[in-house]
């Protein structure tokens, strides 16, 4: 039967999954009529046929089929339906192959950049995690403050910067830091960056040699574990438990050069490190003379309980190097973050990061920097907030009834996604790309794993839904998850 074809089709592991469902089904029709499987001539179901055998919309459908005709593969006869072209060519036969086929041209590290903790499926659609929503972001305004300082440029807007930064974004990165997040520090120590991503490689390449051990929390953050891998590091796998990172004796045996962590709320279980674990990690990074790391990723995002105060604001040692980022409030593609560096290190990142990375986008900067002095950042915060605690509120309401003995949330309490635990035999990828048939897009909790193989879960965020797609799809997400719970009680 050709829905059951499709459906298998649009469902094998290696298909990917960014892809829009219309896509997805446009690729596997014309696959099935590449490879013969569906004969010249032979005529389709109709549209709402389709839409009713896959479970699909019939927009959905119907679009998948427009293209393939506009590109030749289907021909529509008026009064009588839809046809397989008589022109098709078909593809020939691949050879068996014992082994898959090597990227010979890649370096070993290539290799592994490119196959390790891929984020290519991830996509905006409802539930996916780690995705802000930049919908009501002020675009006139936004356009005006940027108009404004293109206007008014001179000759040293448009070069490189060597200062760490235009001095009024610094100067306003530190004005928040030091009142929100009781970060002690000093304008020199601010450092503008294009975002988290370089401000990870930078501390790789400036306090660590290659092959040196880099502690992270597992599960982690694959940005983090990307960005290490690129520049050499011995990835060293500390496992994470409800407070956080959890160092063991054994672990000193791989003494860090650098310790990565997300204190305030762990990525992605969402487990928010204790006093007595953060003064362990200080003590730990004094006997090892490493640097900590500290990605405050989503810190302005809390709700309920007091705010989580930041790592960096318990340090005396000046060990701990913050990072931070403008994407999560304001628009992804911004790619403008922040490092606050102890004093010592300050000049010698600020020479670097302009030798390594020649940054610029002062205009930028300076829109930004205005953008947050008239209150905007502060408005657009506050609106955000009170957004993505509504539609957190809906997401665990619409989740409640797939929860009990072998299903619980954790990591609610702040940011853009929660985590919810499942037994360690379901397999939750299996479960994710089921999911991903319904259109939305969720992580599973093993893909973010680096060791330990026995966590299972799912990764949901709220942050990019709209929250009628929460109030909709949020039943349907549970309805699933519930489905496969029972499966997986009764095979046990």
């Amino acid at each position: 039967m050709l829905s059951e074809l499709l459906l298998t089709e649009i469902g094998r592991p290696n298909q990917p999954t960014k892809l829009p469902l219309h896509r997805q089904l446009y690729e596997a029709l014309r696959r099935a009529i590449l490879d013969g499987k569906i004969a010249a001539g032979e005529r389709l179901p109709s549209s709402r046929d389709l839409t009713q055998d896959l479970q699909l919309s019939r927009n959905t459908v119907v679009a998948a089929i427009n293209q393939l005709t506009v590109e030749g593969y289907l021909v529509s006869r008026i009064g009588s339906g839809t046809f397989v072209s008589d022109n098709v060519p078909r593809m020939p036969a691949q050879p068996q192959r014992s082994a898959p086929a090597r990227h010979t041209s890649l370096s070993a590290r290539g290799m592994r950049l490119s196959s390790t903790f891929c984020a290519t499926d991830l996509e905006i659609q409802p539930f996916t995690p780690g995705i802000a929503d930049f919908s009501a972001f002020p675009v006139g305004l936004w356009q005006r403050l940027q108009n404004k300082h293109w206007r008014m440029t001179y000759p040293e807007m448009l070069d490189y910067s060597s200062s760490g930064g235009y001095a009024p974004l610094r100067r306003a990165v530190a004005d928040y830091l030091r009142v929100i997040r009781s970060v002690p520090l000093e304008l020199e120590q601010v450092i503008i960056t294009s975002g988290t991503q370089e401000s990870l490689v930078l501390c790789a390449q400036l306090l660590a040699n290659h092959n040196d051990a880099v502690w992270l929390e597992d599960p982690a953050y694959w940005g983090a574990v990307k960005a290490f891998m690129a520049t050499g590091l011995s990835l060293h796998a500390v496992p994470v438990d409800e407070h956080g990172i959890a160092p063991e004796p054994a672990d000193d045996t791989t003494p860090p050069k650098l310790i990565y962590v997300t204190p305030s709320h762990q990525y992605p279980t969402g487990a928010v490190m204790t006093l007595a674990r953060r003064q362990q990690l200080l003590t730990l990074a004094r006997q090892h003379q490493a640097w900590i790391l500290e990605d405050d990723y989503d810190s302005e995002f809390r709700f309920s309980g007091p705010p989580i105060a930041s790592l960096a604001g318990l340090d005396t040692d000046q060990r701990v190097i913050y990072l931070g980022s403008f994407s999560k409030v304001l628009y992804p593609g911004l790619k403008l973050g922040y490092m606050v560096v102890p004093k010592g290190l300050a000049a010698p990142f600020k020479r670097a990061h302009y030798d390594l990375n020649r940054p610029g986008q002062m205009p930028l900067q300076a829109a930004l920097a205005e953008f947050i002095e008239m209150g905007h950042f502060a408005s657009a915060l506050r609106r955000a907030r009170q957004s993505y605690a509504q539609r957190r509120a809906s997401l665990l309401a619409a989740l409640q009834p797939c929860l009990g003995p072998l299903a619980r949330i954790t990591g609610a309490e702040q940011g853009l996604h929660l985590c919810l635990r499942l037994p360690d035999t379901l397999d939750d990828k299996a479960l994710a790309r089921r999911i991903a048939k319904l259109g939305l897009t969720v992580r599973p909790l093993s893909s973010y794993c680096i060791e330990q193989t026995r966590l299972r879960g799912l990764i949901i965020g709220y942050g990019y839904a709209p929250l009628a797609e929460i109030e909709h799809f949020g039943p349907l997400l549970a309805q699933t998850i519930t489905s496969a719970l029972s499966c997986s009680s009764t095979t046990k």
